[in-house]
């Protein structure tokens, strides 16, 4: 332990031998324990912390909160969405004594947090994800990031850089959170160019390696020149595009070591924001986070730096677009004046309606907007 944790500690030791008890208020006091006491911090990852996507965005996060003062971080990876990860934070929480645990995969939340949650009620469970709602425990929440932001932003990247007019989108499952980003890429693209289309396919599993090349292959074939995803790791889509010479942006966290020279950008999750904010609350004893969200503005998602291929028109439209989302005057969602169909011809945003970001109705999607080749 550093000497700043020691100080504090005894600081906050001092204080309470002092007789100060009576006097502090309550959020004051457990402040006080939990600076002579470390916080222990569970996180669990449904793969390894070396996936180059979905996990070692997770894992980054984790490797700061491990340099926070009075905290401590106990990880197990490999967990699977099963009973399994309910052993897991038992074992935390029982053995570790773990106060705040992240259950990190979507999986984990219907049934294992909720079970869970009810049994230790002085435990923070705070998941990755967008399926808490005000009905579920006070002590249980989500965090969950913008990050079809930065996907529109892959978007505009790859409607500058693609001849063929074709982009490709690995996907694991139809849900809400994927057809937004797949919809938000799309719409990134064809705002660069109206006819743009993205062939999508989805593998049905969250970690498929043989089906995630197969279909990156399969989409190459067909002329793609540009690749996205939406699986826990990318790797296997960016190496396998980058072997057919094509172009990629990546996805959960930086794959440009994987392949330099196809990786144009990237949409890339920074969870540490969202573990500072639920770790505090713990720390000054304040009330759980029970519903997060952030998106560029908040820093809870960035994008990968750009390419050496990427071109200086690419950057500037990426970099204008960019900056209207920071402001808050960009909304992906709109209806404008024509309305806006889904890729079966319905209209599924009127015109002159904008849904924003911050709209749980974007939580519920169920559509793929015109461009997008495939069936959710």
């Amino acid at each position: 332990m550093t000497d700043r944790h020691d100080s504090s500690r005894r600081r906050a030791l001092a204080q309470l031998s002092a007789g100060s008890l009576a006097t502090l208020a309550p959020w004051a006091l457990q402040s006080a324990l939990a600076q002579a006491k470390p916080l222990t911090v569970g996180v669990i990852y449904v793969g390894p912390r070396d996936d180059f996507g979905y996990n070692q965005a997770q894992a980054q996060a984790a490797a700061e909160v491990k340099k926070m003062p009075g905290v401590k971080v106990v990880e197990e990876e490999n967990v699977p969405e099963t009973t399994a990860v309910q052993k897991t934070m038992t074992g935390m929480i029982q053995q570790d004594g773990a106060k705040v645990v992240f259950p990190t995969s979507f999986g984990y939340f219907d049934p294992h947090v909720l079970v869970l949650a009810p049994k230790f009620p002085d435990v923070r469970f705070s998941h990755c994800g967008g399926l808490w709602t005000d009905k579920n425990p006070k002590n249980a929440g989500s965090y969950f990031g913008y990050v079809e932001e930065c996907q529109y932003l892959n978007g505009v990247i790859a409607g500058h850089m693609s001849k063929s007019k074709k982009l490709g989108f690995v996907a694991a499952k139809p849900i809400p959170q994927v057809l937004k980003n797949i919809n938000a890429f799309t719409m990134g693209a064809r705002s660069v160019d109206p006819k743009i289309t993205t062939t999508v396919i989805f593998t049905g599993e969250w970690s498929m390696p043989v089906k995630e090349a197969e279909a990156t292959n399969s989409l190459a074939d067909q002329g793609v020149d540009v690749f996205t995803m939406h699986v826990d790791g990318p790797k296997v889509v960016v190496e396998t595009a980058a072997k057919r010479g094509k172009m990629v942006c990546g996805y959960h966290a930086s794959q440009a070591k994987l392949a330099p020279n196809a990786y144009l950008t990237g949409a890339e999750w920074n969870w540490l924001t969202a573990y500072k904010t639920v770790i505090e609350a713990a720390q000054a004893g304040k009330p759980h986070p029970n519903f997060l969200r952030g998106g560029l503005k908040e820093g809870y998602v960035k994008m990968s730096p750009y390419g050496p291929m990427v071109t200086d028109a690419a950057k500037k439209n990426a970099e204008d677009v960019k900056a209207k989302m920071l402001a808050g005057t960009f909304d992906i969602f709109s209806g404008g004046s024509a309305g806006l169909k889904d890729n079966k011809g319905a209209t599924v945003i009127t015109a002159g309606k904008t849904i924003k970001q911050t709209d749980v109705e974007l939580e519920k999607m169920n559509y793929l907007v015109e461009g997008v080749v495939g069936s959710a």
